[in-house]
């Protein structure tokens, strides 16, 4: 969070980093170097390769048939084979290769890759078994070594494109873009970087084929995706390991799952966590959010989250509360949970140095020598929100085991979640905004050689841990319940401990586009659950753009509106009655999708597949000729498989557009009705063609536009989708009152699945769930829906299902269940051709067949 007054120094803050890393780049460019120039010797492994080029070690190593790990060092022994992101399973397993040799490479093949490095010059080539370059360095720019850092360079061919890095700013395809990577509290614009997160991953997409490439390494890393060469792609780092994975697969689907492999998934989130959260900075004293939960119920907006920001606390101090304006701290706790609302903490990752003061985080860490030192061994005191503060070093596991312990009080008072916040970390008067980079961090962990690192190693991983220390601390004090933790700043892995948001954006259009770019790569980063701030946090949003983020979240993951302290009001009621309504059909909307949407956060949790999906992550084909050219990809996405927003490319222009649709049959989600297809748009290449062989006078199928219209946001179901809803509630406590609905759009190929349990403990993991599968097959006169057995022994809410199928011609039907040989009532909703058969729940194989 920060301050309004705040923004342009973090500007000129974020410009001066940029210009040092700048200077920087170019003084190590200046030094000596040593490449790989030739490969010296080779040795076959069971597992993959070794080979010596001069003085330097390459190790290829396949851990899987698709996933290869290629390790790289200046002399004959590698380092620490030791890693915060790649989970230690998968970083130990591999398969059995079949060696491959001949007079210009060595190499080997698994059963999905041909991977081969040519031996002069020293080039590595990775292939798939049709022949396919998949990856390959460049020609003539050899990996570097120099000052302690290094540099790879891979080609770039011309329709290679490339997403990933977690939430930068900027372009949502990063070819042409180059990128740092150092966790910086600078605030969220078009034109920073780099800001909170460091997730060296990218996913490359072209030619019909996609991989992914994970560079695990902490220190400050770049990526350039073609802005200093046209012809390749370049990453490297200022120090530590050159380590990383090639990840391979038929499409980004499987490249996504494969990352998801090394580093871990989600846990199954708390259902509350699906609902609508409101937060600002702040709602003080305890009176104004108590006026804030009174006002959400009798407006009856569902919600299910409120938040506290720094300003409950004690003088800014961390596991604290003000008792002057919150005089009775634990009665609101308990007075909003009467209410059916979740609190949420902010727990900035600083402590107070309030040394003889009784403050007992500082007293307890000091006593367990748990705070970050200076290059000389004192402790390091920096300026944050409390004035001084001290910082714990996440880095040993016994800090992170006080760290969690600090929850105990907040916890027995019934907060039900944490924010960690400030944790890139932020220091006020620290170089760069952060500590400086010789102070000392003790890594005490295990599967980690015991040692000191400086903070230029540990920087980027701050966060990580920190979220890590808040999780594991909340299932220490209650075992049985999923924590929540929300972190502004991660690394690679940060998915395995909670949700994250894009920081502190601001109330423009610009920034409600730019969210949708950010989630869609955080996304494809491995980080699922995730969300920027509703309305944005710097500055107040004008009504229309309000309106349009609160109808656009309804289908992000994350769906919190909060703002910064000092803007006007941003709750769903404010500028009037009108803007009123139409935000809370969309968060209505929300709630009456939740079946859909918590269907969608235990496929991620099991997958790593995230929630809200570019296109091409279920249509990769839009990359491949002569589809290239889709439209609209930064602005339309996917929440999982079935549901397509479609918002205008320019959200603040009422101009007519026309929806770019993924080859498939769509339905309009709001009306029920077969959407119009355009047909393609012309290539100028096609319309050059056509002049050339018919004149200027060459006509070309009209294409229909949509007109927008701030109370509706247009969205889409895909042909073949089985789309689960309940009825309506006003927080995920409430029990649904009604029969589970099941809308049947027919298409080819048809499912759907549904999956619940209580939404809240862990009990899932032994057996206490639901899931199901649905098909359905259809031609022009019936359709058959096959339920699939149930899986788990949890009991539904449901004891009915209302089965609603689309593009249903007329109120001719004859419907009947396997179960039960009587024919079924139906009823028949002209306006959106659609046909209504209410059944008995079916919890094993069952059909329902339907004919006219």
């Amino acid at each position: 969070m920060m301050h309004s007054s705040c923004k342009f120094l973090a500007f000129y803050i974020g410009a001066i980093i940029s210009l040092n890393l700048a200077q920087a780049e170019t003084r190590v460019a200046s030094q000596p170097a040593m490449t790989l120039e030739a490969v010296t010797s080779s040795q076959p492994r069971r597992d993959g390769i070794d080979i010596k080029a001069g003085a330097a070690s390459l190790r290829i190593t396949a851990l899987r048939d698709d996933i290869l790990r290629v390790r790289i060092t200046l002399g004959r022994s590698f380092p620490e084979d030791a890693s915060w992101s790649v989970l230690p399973g998968p970083r130990s397993k591999s398969v059995d290769v079949k060696t491959t040799q001949d007079t210009a490479s060595v190499g080997f093949r698994t059963a999905a890759l041909d991977v081969r490095v040519e031996r002069t010059p020293l080039r590595l080539v990775v292939r798939d078994l049709a022949g396919n370059v998949i990856s390959a360095d460049a020609v003539g720019r050899p990996t570097t070594f120099r000052m302690g850092g290094f540099s790879v360079h891979k080609t770039m061919p011309g329709d290679e494109h490339y997403f990933g890095l977690g939430d930068k700013a900027g372009t949502f395809d990063r070819r042409n873009q180059a990128y740092s990577l150092w966790n910086t509290d600078s605030g969220t614009q078009e034109s920073i970087d780099p800001i909170y997160k460091s997730i060296p991953f990218f996913l490359g997409i072209g030619g019909g084929r996609s991989y992914g490439l994970f560079l695990d390494n902490t220190w400050r890393t770049w990526f350039d995706f073609g802005k200093q060469a046209r012809d390749s792609y370049s990453f490297g780092a200022e120090g530590g390991p050159l380590d990383y994975y090639l990840i391979y697969g038929a499409n980004p689907k499987q490249v996504v799952e494969g990352y998801a492999y090394l580093t871990g998934t989600h846990p199954l989130p708390p259902l509350w966590t699906l609902g609508f959260q409101q937060s600002r900075y702040s709602y003080m004293p305890e009176s104004q959010i108590r006026e804030i939960a009174d006002r959400m119920r009798a407006e009856k907006i569902p919600s299910d989250v409120l938040y506290l920001d720094i300003d409950y606390q004690d003088r800014n101090r961390p596991f604290t509360v003000n008792p002057q304006t919150f005089p009775n701290f634990s009665g609101l706790v308990s007075d909003l949970r009467k209410q059916h609302f979740h609190l949420v903490l902010i727990t900035d990752l600083h402590i107070a140095h309030a040394p003889n003061q009784g403050y007992a985080p500082y007293d307890s860490g000091e006593a367990g020598n748990h705070f970050v030192k200076k290059a000389d061994g004192s402790e390091y005191v920096g300026i944050v929100w409390p004035g001084p503060a001290v910082f714990p070093d996440f880095t040993r596991a016994q800090t992170r085991s006080w760290w969690g312990g600090l929850y105990k009080d907040f916890v027995q008072d019934g907060v039900a979640g944490f924010w960690n916040d400030m944790n890139e970390p932020a220091v006020f008067d620290g170089p760069g905004k952060t500590m400086p980079l010789d102070n000392v961090h003790r890594i005490e962990e295990p599967g980690f050689a015991t040692r000191t690192a400086t903070h230029s190693e540990i920087h980027n991983i701050v966060g990580l841990e920190n979220a890590r220390a808040t999780y594991d601390g909340l299932l220490r004090l209650r075992p049985d319940e999923r924590p929540f933790v929300l972190t502004r700043a991660t690394f690679a892995g940060g998915q395995r401990y909670g949700f994250t948001w894009t920081g502190d954006n601001s109330a423009t259009w610009n920034h409600l586009r730019l969210g949708t770019q950010q989630l869609l790569n955080l996304g494809l980063s491995g980080i699922s659950f995730v969300g920027d701030d509703i309305g944005g946090f710097n500055g107040s949003p004008e009504p229309d753009l309000l309106t349009r983020w609160i109808e656009i979240g309804a289908f992000n993951p994350l769906y919190r509106d909060h703002t910064t302290k000092g803007s006007l009001m941003q709750e769903v009621w404010v500028h009037g009655p009108e803007h009123e309504a139409i935000r809370r059909r969309y968060v209505e909307t929300r709630y009456r999708l939740l079946p859909y949407i918590y269907t969608l956060a235990d496929e991620s949790s099991r997958t790593g597949i995230p929630m809200m999906r570019p296109i091409f992550l279920e249509f990769p084909e839009v990359f491949t000729p002569p589809s290239n050219g889709f439209g609209n990809l930064d602005t339309e996405f996917l929440l999982g498989p079935s549901l397509l927003v479609a918002p205008q490319p320019f959200a603040e222009t009422m101009d007519d557009y026309v929806v770019s649709f993924p080859k498939a049959d769509w339905y309009d989600f709001w009306t029920g009705l077969k959407a119009a297809i355009p047909p393609p748009e012309p290539s100028i290449v096609q319309i050059s063609n056509d002049i050339a062989k018919n004149g200027p006078g060459t006509q070309y199928p009209y294409r229909p536009f949509i007109h927008p219209t701030l109370d509706t946001l247009p969205v889409y179901v895909r042909g073949g989708s089985i789309l689960p809803l309940q009825p309506l509630i006003q927080s995920t406590d409430e029990t649904p009152n009604g029969p589970l609905e099941l809308r049947v759009y027919p298409g080819q190929p048809c499912s759907g699945s549904l999956y619940l349990d209580d939404g809240h403990t862990l009990r899932y993991q032994h057996g206490e769930f639901l899931r199901q599968a649905f098909t359905c097959q259809s031609d022009d006169n019936s359709v058959r829906i096959k339920f699939g057995a149930r899986q788990g022994t949890y009991a539904p809410w449901w004891k009915t299902v209302e089965v609603v199928i689309y593009g249903w011609p007329s109120a001719q039907a004859n419907a009947k269940l396997s179960s039960n040989a009587a024919p079924l009532q139906t009823s028949y909703d002209a306006t959106q051709h659609a046909l209504h058969v209410t059944i008995p729940d079916v919890a094993g194989e069952a059909e329902l067949r339907i004919g006219d």
